[in-house]
């Protein structure tokens, strides 16, 4: 969920709630009730305004914990062969069809 991650990331910055909201320029009680869970589907301008203050994308701010760690994962290379692959005109059936391929040809 979004709100704990804002939380997370206000906290980081050592940001009060009141701080955020202020130069996001939003209701310090719609940022708290987003935080706590009892508001769910902030806008994306919210989010853009939030971020803004945080110092992270709207991309940043709707990753969830398991995608942080992929991309942890994924190092620059990696990175730079999906995006070769994608700007070549490899769809994402056919690199699932030759993956399929490469686990049928070493059990081989």
């Amino acid at each position: 969920m979004i709100g704990p991650k804002i939380q997370e990331l206000r906290k980081r910055k050592r940001m009060s709630l009141s701080e955020v909201a202020e130069q996001a320029g939003v209701a310090k009680s719609y940022l708290s009730s987003i935080e706590r869970g009892i508001q769910s589907n902030p806008s994306i301008q919210f989010m853009e305004k939030i971020g803004k203050v945080l110092g992270v994308s709207v991309n940043e701010l709707l990753m969830s914990q398991s995608d942080e760690e992929i991309k942890e994962q994924l190092d620059d290379e990696w990175l730079r062969l999906a995006e070769d692959a994608m700007n070549s005109g490899v769809s994402k059936q056919e690199f699932k069809e030759f993956l399929e391929f490469n686990k049928w040809k070493q059990k081989q």
